[in-house]
């Protein structure tokens, strides 16, 4: 039962993304979908992003993150994993709760796409007018 006590759970969501994250005490290494933080985010910014709640929270190496990711682009998952870091690393200290609200990690990004509607090429994009 020791490990549960030291394992936190959370989800973060990002428009159609959602990571499921799992917090366990450690050297600080990454496994997203079974993949290094490095092969499964080859952008500098996704992984800037995801890093993001342990650089605030000066928590650096103290957590392996296990997270399974699923939906959505690149990016949302990057902020989906983000989201989803930083409500576990509330659950593993009440403390850090002041600087990732601060940073604004624990509200959820609600945007989202908005639905076509009939009689219109998109969202809001109208046929083109004709006169004659």
């Amino acid at each position: 039962m020791a490990e549960s006590e030291s394992t936190h759970w959370a989800t973060g969501r990002r428009k159609t993304a959602v990571a499921r994250v799992r917090l366990v005490p450690g050297d600080g290494a990454f496994q997203i979908n079974q993949r290094t933080l490095e092969v499964y985010f080859g952008r500098e910014t996704s992984r800037m992003v995801v890093n993001q709640p342990f650089e605030v929270t000066n928590a650096r190496n103290r957590f392996n993150v296990v997270a399974n990711v699923t939906g959505g682009g690149i990016s949302a998952q990057a902020e989906a994993l983000r989201h989803g870091i930083s409500r576990a690393l509330l659950l593993a200290d009440e403390a850090f709760r002041q600087p990732l609200k601060r940073a604004g990690f624990l509200t959820r990004d609600s945007r989202a796409v908005e639905r076509k509607k009939y009689g219109r090429h998109k969202a809001r994009k109208r046929p083109q007018y004709s006169k004659r």
